[in-house]
């Protein structure tokens, strides 16, 4: 599919109290330095787009992940024709949100208001923003510039900086940028008004600075081209990228971004002429998997990376990348590009590294430095899968499992940093209740010990490997067999007295031990014989699907938004609105009943998703329950990444060829795909009959077929226990 027919408005109807992917419609080249987007009302804060409003407020350039992190270095641009003289009140315009073009490649509206006919054209450091006014004596740009401000005016340039941000190491953390117009401006009609549009008096026309303001500039024409560019670093590198495409016009621009999505999406060729919607969904989906995380970043005057390092307050030489929460993002994301982008994978792994070099640990939340969120240190994950799949060279690999071991052996001063409870989990063998989401964390921590034993075996250090792999058994440490859930334990030793399986928070992130409580993806076979064994291990996620979903808003206090979509979701307490849900239909397989995987899979696959404003079930976060999607939809899933395999699920399209490196291809081919069919008959991979429930990652990269026949009942054949998915107990 081209890029060009995708809406970027997919999963943007949501407020803070219920979510339908939480995303904005974000125009940008791949990976950008800077999206730009519209804002409808900013009073509504990090909820600034609403898909149904016609209200505009102006192009935004916004550096937000998730309205749960907020905005960093944003502003507003604003196209306006108005007399400098007039006093308004409210300077936004409305636009036809049905006739309006929100593309990943460009953002094209008619202001009614002002009668302006706008078309911005992403590139990565900056845009071309071109606007055609009625006439050309009160042509102007109104720049909304929250924070502080120092801007100097030319006459063809607004330069300086702005400064505004969530959270950041360097309290002094700048924007710099640069506004080149086509037109001349006049210096004379200049305004300045506060938020509130009073006017601010101006003593210098040519240099202004403030905070929270709003400025207004003027200039005579009826079409204006205005380039923008920024830098993280100085002006004069925003100087440099504002140069680069300068020689560029707004078509130019357009076909280079255009090749640069497409350079992307034709990695994954899909040939399904009866489900065009499904297809369209699926591109939609993989549009929203080449956002994140974003390049921070930039290119000297030799063309070499430099970054700004906001921890020692200097530009610094090589790579960086920034929007990235590895607790999403892991099981999907990076599994995905490993496949079809693995030099992608393999340059954001050298920005990872820096961070860690910059900070002393390897990174968990960035936006735009380390923001500290959310359990465990799932960046392990996705170290230990690319190092399975040798996408990391020996001498970087050594560096990155000594980061994975000072992650997990050693308590930071900054709780933003490492592991939680770290000297705690390596006392008892599992994370106390004196510690928050003690159980997540506990999970977390024992996957990452399997991930560092997957990295020291591939390093050849056999007894260190021995060592995590011993220690990544520890989610056993939490088990209450008389509950049959892992929850919570005091340092004694002790579970809490008073547990319910469907109570929120407290030893639990997002969710109760229902949606939680089954995150062993190292090791479900062994968490399997915990209760008692594979058949009572079935049922008991038969009674997970099956279990209607009701809960106890218990330590949160009120009834948050993850608990209002798992119940509109209405999937039994399977939360697929959420990700800690995202492998549990998976987990069927593991107990040989991979019928259910596949119907399960089938049905979310089918209702749960579309590219619409309510596309998804829940937070999207930066590309991770697309890449749910977009993995199952394909027909298989990556339960545990670092092991290098891909359990098979359900696929829904008649063909796809995947684009792989060294010019291989891999065909997935789909007989009798059609919605009522909802089970596998029968798999062939190049040709002969395959009954393993995986393939793995170097099945994938030598190219081949595999053919998967549908049917209208489960194939009756048993897996053998030869043929199931990766355990560590299974494989000891």
């Amino acid at each position: 599919m081209n890029i060009t027919e995708i809406d970027t408005r997919l999963g943007t109807k949501n407020n803070f109290r219920f979510s339908n992917g939480n995303t904005l419609p974000l125009t940008s080249a791949p990976f950008a330095m800077n999206f730009f987007t519209v804002q409808n009302d900013g009073s509504q804060g990090s909820w600034f787009f609403d898909p149904d409003s016609r209200r505009f407020e102006g192009f935004r350039v916004t550096h937000q992940p998730s309205p749960w992190m907020g905005d960093f270095q944003h502003l507003q641009i604003l196209p306006i024709s108005i007399a400098p003289e007039t006093t308004i009140s409210d300077p936004a315009g409305s636009f036809d949100n049905t006739t309006a073009l929100f593309a990943p490649t460009q953002l094209q509206l008619h202001d009614l208001r002002y009668d302006i006919a706008s078309q911005l054209v992403p590139s990565t450091y900056g845009a071309i923003l071109t606007s055609h006014y009625p006439d050309s004596q009160n042509s102007g740009i109104q720049l909304e510039l929250p924070g502080k401000f120092d801007l100097t005016l030319s006459s063809y340039q607004i330069s300086g900086w702005i400064s505004n941000f969530s959270g950041c190491e360097d309290p002094e953390f700048k924007m710099y940028v640069v506004f080149n117009f086509s037109q001349p401006l006049n210096l004379t009609r200049t305004k300045l008004l506060t938020a509130n549009c009073q006017a601010v008096e101006i003593s210098d026309q040519t240099h202004l600075k403030g905070t929270d303001l709003r400025l207004c500039a003027f200039f005579n024409g009826q079409e204006n081209s205005l380039q923008f560019a920024s830098s993280f670093i100085s002006l004069e590198q925003a100087q440099l990228n504002l140069s680069r495409q300068l020689g560029k016009g707004p078509k130019q621009q357009l076909i280079e971004v255009i090749d640069a999505w497409q350079h992307y999406f034709q990695r994954i060729e899909i040939n399904d002429r009866q489900h065009a919607d499904r297809v369209k969904t699926f591109y939609t989906m993989l549009y929203r998997m080449f956002l994140f995380p974003q390049k921070f970043y930039e290119l000297d005057e030799q063309k070499q990376p430099i970054h700004y390092d906001t921890k020692a307050k200097m530009t610094k030489p090589g790579i960086l990348y920034t929007n990235n929460g590895f607790w999403d993002t892991y099981k999907t994301v990076y599994p995905l590009y490993s496949l079809i982008a693995p030099e992608l994978l393999q340059e954001m792994l050298q920005g990872f590294l820096t961070s860690y070099r910059e900070s002393g640990f390897l990174p968990k939340w960035l936006s735009p430095d380390e923001r500290g969120l959310m359990p465990g240190t799932l960046i392990d994950a996705v170290i230990a899968d690319a190092a399975r799949k040798d996408l990391i060279a020996p001498t970087e690999l050594n560096e990155f499992l000594e980061a994975m071991i000072k992650s997990a052996t050693v308590q930071s001063d900054d709780p933003k940093y490492g592991r939680r409870g770290t000297l705690d989990y390596l006392k008892y063998g599992y994370v106390p209740d004196t510690h928050d989401e003690s159980v997540n964390h506990t999970l977390d921590y024992a996957y990452s010990d399997y991930c560092i034993s997957v990295v020291a075996e591939k390093l050849g250090q056999t007894e260190l490997a021995k060592k995590y792999r011993q220690s990544a058994l520890n989610y056993q440490n939490i088990f209450d067999p008389e509950v049959g859930f892992v929850r919570p334990k005091d340092p004694n030793g002790h579970f809490e007295k008073d547990f319910s399986p469907i109570e929120w928070g407290h030893g639990y992130t997002e969710g109760s031990a229902w949606q939680n409580g089954f995150a062993v993806y190292q090791d479900v076979a062994g968490l399997s014989q915990l209760y008692g064994s594979a058949d009572a291990f079935y049922h008991k996620l038969v009674e997970l699907v099956n279990t209607p979903p009701k809960f106890d808003v218990g330590a949160y206090g009120f009834e948050i938004h993850e608990i209002s979509e798992m119940v509109a979701l209405n999937f039994g307490q399977l939360a697929m609105s959420n990700q800690p849900s995202f492998h549990i239909p998976y987990l069927f397989t593991y107990v040989k009943h991979p019928e259910m995987t596949q119907l399960l899979v089938k049905q979310l696959l089918l209702t749960s998703f579309a590219a619409s404003p309510t596309g998804f079930p829940g937070d999207e976060d930066n590309g991770s329950m697309a890449g749910w999607y977009a993995l199952s939809a394909l027909g298989f899933y990556p339960v545990t990444p670092g092991s290098g395999e891909y359990v098979l699920g359900m696929p829904i399209f008649d063909q796809v060829i995947l684009h792989l490196t060294a010019d291989k291809t891999f065909e997935l081919q789909t007989k009798h795909n059609f919605d009522q069919n909802q089970f596998v008959k029968a798999r062939q991979f190049n040709g002969q009959d395959y009954h393993m429930s995986y393939l793995t990652h170097e099945d994938f990269m030598a190219g081949g077929q595999l053919t998967v026949d549908l049917g209208l009942a489960p194939d009756p054949r048993s897996l053998s226990n030869d043929e199931l998915p990766y355990s560590i107990s299974h494989h000891a």
